[in-house]
């Protein structure tokens, strides 16, 4: 009896997560700074929220209940696809931000894409109704068009009109959430040890590896063990999302915890123990991956390879970085990282340029230490800083282009029918022909096409038009040449000259 009663779980009502999505400006931090009273949007580089961060809300609702809610606060920009996506996953309910002003946006749709693939009930808030120029019933009419169907207009997506800066219609968007987490029934079995998602990690001198998370199901304590993928931390401080220690984290509760053996990866599903032996003893019995030996041969790289050596404050940064990166890649140039990693530049990070002297050295909301510098300006490395995402990209565009490399390819200036061959001395020829499309130039190469395939190429060396020296003979005029060529050139040949060009 008593072994039954251990074993129970009661499940219970727990916080909605909820993902705050939406096009880059169109006003998501500044309702989360809004709802929490807490100044975010001005520490944000650009006005562009840059990294995932979870925050926890207390809501009073109008029947006087107070409850508790958890937002992720999600970017916008679009090199931040994947964090979005693995926002949603996260997430219970979504709120997906539309401008007053703007409508729907490329990005609104792509956020509406991740909400309806994790298939996550949502709320459309339709931000900035302080701007004059704000119009809730065209941007309603904007949403019907992009098959978005809100309540009063053929769906029963709820609508909520809103103003971040004066708070209008904000109450009512938290009530309208936490209507939508009752009949969604969002639960979980407090007796459980604690379940989640992996939000952030970041690496710091002082403290080591810190992992953000959402705690899904269970209860986190003090002193259990974390483990996401091969990582582990034992849970000797954890702090809640404004910084203070807490014991015990319910579910539904976002909170950091530090002391990780490795960094977990952004994304990364955890599960906590009792004990750090339970926690090695699961690690141990977990199946490790069979190594892939290659077959076959290896294709040659043939592109030019840039090596870039980058460092960003968070991996969620980290990851959206890369993936813009890998976009930049052509046939003809690749942008490889070499050494990725969070935290300040260090000295260790610049080591790989002994091997890579070409390597590019980028920070994101980092700072370089003193030896890292030193190291730098002893060896004549140039280290560039941003703290704005596209502005990084945009440099890294510029580089490529000045590094990809030129292909000569040939241009066809004109075309010749030759009529006549008048003497042949050597390589020297003196030909008639007529311009058939373009121009013949003197001092044109060009090459002798019989019959449509090609046959032998020369050189103009003199040029005549009505006995007259030339230095151009244009369409439909006739001409007298002397071509220089190894192959005799035939009366109904085709000269097609050509110009040399880097593309």
């Amino acid at each position: 009896m008593t072994k039954k009663t251990e074993q129970k779980n009661t499940a219970v009502s727990r916080p909605p997560v909820v993902a705050v999505m939406g096009h880059i400006d169109h006003g998501k931090t500044t309702l989360l700074d809004y709802i929490r009273k807490a100044s975010v949007a001005e520490k944000e580089a650009g006005g562009i929220t840059q990294h995932v961060s979870a925050y926890e809300v207390l809501h009073k609702t109008s029947e006087g209940v107070t409850k508790p809610i958890t937002f992720i606060d999600t970017p916008g920009h679009e090199a931040f696809a994947g964090v979005r996506s693995r926002g949603a996953r996260v997430a219970d309910i979504a709120i997906l931000i539309v401008s007053g002003e703007d409508g729907v946006k490329p990005q609104t749709l792509e956020a509406l894409k991740f909400i309806k693939e994790s298939k996550l009930p949502f709320i459309v808030a339709i931000s900035k109704m302080d701007k004059p120029s704000a119009n809730v019933e065209r941007v309603k009419q904007s949403l019907l068009e992009h098959e978005i169907y809100i309540e009063g207009y053929g769906g029963e997506i709820p609508c909520v009109p809103i103003s971040a800066v004066t708070g209008a219609g904000v109450s009512d968007l938290l009530d309208m959430i936490l209507l939508v987490a009752d009949v969604e029934n969002i639960q979980s079995s407090p007796e459980k040890p604690a379940e989640g998602i992996i939000l952030e990690v970041s690496r710091s001198k002082e403290s080591g590896v810190t992992a953000t998370l959402i705690v899904k199901d269970g209860t986190l304590k003090k002193g259990m063990a974390v483990v996401a993928g091969q990582a582990i931390s034992i849970l000797r401080m954890m702090d809640n999302f404004l910084g203070k220690k807490i014991e015990t984290a319910p579910a539904g509760t976002p909170v950091s915890i530090t002391g990780w053996n490795e960094a977990p990866k952004t994304g990364d599903a955890f599960t906590s123990f009792p004990t750090k032996k339970d926690a090695e003893k699961y690690l141990e019995n977990l199946e490790t991956p069979a190594k892939q030996t290659a077959s076959g041969h290896t294709k040659k790289e043939e592109r030019v390879i840039v090596p870039i050596v980058i460092k960003a404050d968070v991996s969620g940064t980290l990851e959206a970085i890369e993936s813009e990166l890998a976009k930049l890649a052509t046939d003809k140039i690749l942008p490889k990282v070499i050494v990725a990693g969070t935290g300040d530049l260090n000295e260790s990070d610049l080591k790989i340029l002994s091997r890579n002297p070409d390597a590019l050295v980028f920070g994101f909301n980092v700072k370089i230490d003193s030896a890292a510098k030193s190291v730098a300006d002893r060896d004549g490395v140039t280290i560039e800083l941003f703290t704005v995402i596209y502005k990084l990209i945009e440099r890294m565009q510029e580089v490529l282009a000045t590094r990809t490399p030129k292909i000569e390819a040939a241009e066809i200036r004109g075309k010749a029918k030759i009529i006549r061959l008048f003497s042949v001395v050597k390589d020297k020829q003196i030909i008639g022909g007529k311009v058939i499309e373009g121009s013949i130039n003197l001092g044109d190469e060009f090459k002798i096409m019989r019959r449509g395939a090609e046959i032998g190429s020369g050189k103009i060396r003199e040029l005549q038009q009505q006995k007259v020296k030339a230095s151009e003979v244009i369409k439909d005029r006739e001409f007298g040449a002397m071509a220089e060529a190894k192959i005799e050139i035939a009366p109904g040949d085709v000269l097609e000259t050509f110009v040399i060009v880097k593309k």
